[in-house]
């Protein structure tokens, strides 16, 4: 079975408080976007999860992969005895705020449930998908936007949006971000912070509307001012998009990817063309993409 592992951008992240439980409650909107991994999957004859693969971001300790603690928690909860070869071709750049892992994992629990046949409804995927990280629920709904609250598991499908497609540039620099050190500065830092100047409806509404102005205007991320004064790389990237005559521009979760909109498909690989050819020149050998909603 070969899968792919779409991508997530946020386009909208507002942190609100640190819970009891660690985590942080917040409102946001997930867009899925077609850069993607590929998840192989094959039956074993026995009961062992084996995964593989040659990305040197993921971890040594395959137990601490999501992908692998995703079959590993089917094997457990419903006491299974198959076994399966899990290989993971990444292209999604790691630990870079665009839910690589998350949705690597919700991807082997969909997968799974088909190539084990447990015919396991959508409900229960998402219980399982919430034990494993915050965002791997968003990726089990399978829509291209979504809303997400309390610590981003509790999904709304944005069905109003389904026909909706944007363009993006996408721009990686060669930075890990710890998303749990983000969150921890932010927690010291969040009086001083930036609050949003339109709320997730404000958004909502421009989305549905396609009224770019606006979109660009109610782009928000609470966690961009944090992670700008840790990587300076993001704010270079930040500025070359502003240089290109891009107005809709944010990091994407905790960073450092950051996203422009685009006006069309030619736009957007234009300039990521450009974007790739200015950074060559500077030595910043930097991933750049041309992306869309999917």
């Amino acid at each position: 079975m070969v899968l792919n592992s779409y991508a997530k951008l946020n386009l909208y992240l507002e942190v609100l408080s640190k819970r009891k439980d660690g985590y942080h409650n917040i409102k946001t909107i997930f867009e899925r976007i077609d850069l993607c991994d590929k998840i192989v999957l094959k039956k074993r004859k026995d009961k062992k999860i084996n995964l593989i693969s040659h990305s040197p971001g993921l971890p040594r300790d395959s137990s601490k992969n999501l992908a692998y603690r995703s079959a590993e928690l089917l094997q457990t909860r419903l006491n299974l005895d198959k076994g399966v070869d899990i290989r993971i071709i990444k292209r999604i750049p790691v630990a870079a705020g665009l839910g690589g892992g998350s949705s690597n994992a919700a991807t082997v629990l969909m997968g799974l449930d088909k190539l084990w046949q447990l015919n396991l409804s959508r409900k229960r995927l998402v219980g399982f998908a919430r034990e494993i990280g915050s965002d791997v629920p968003f990726f089990i709904y399978n829509c291209p936007f979504a809303q997400g609250s309390g610590r981003g598991s509790n999904i709304k499908p944005l069905k109003f949006l389904k026909n909706l497609r944007i363009w993006h540039i996408l721009a990686v620099p060669q930075k890990r971000v710890l998303t749990a050190r983000i969150y921890g500065l932010w927690d010291e830092r969040k009086t001083g912070l930036t609050r949003p100047r339109y709320d997730v409806k404000i958004l909502n509404s421009a989305l549905r509307k396609k009224d770019s102005a606006l979109i660009g205007e109610a782009l928000f991320n609470s966690l961009e001012a944090v992670t700008l004064t840790m990587y300076p790389q993001v704010k270079r990237i930040k500025e070359k998009l502003k240089e290109l005559g891009l107005k809709s521009i944010l990091m994407s979760g905790s960073g450092p990817a950051v996203f422009a909109i685009a006006s069309s498909r030619k736009e957007a690989a234009r300039l990521c063309r450009q974007l790739k050819g200015v950074f060559k020149e500077e030595g910043s050998f930097w991933r750049v993409f041309a992306t869309r909603t999917c």
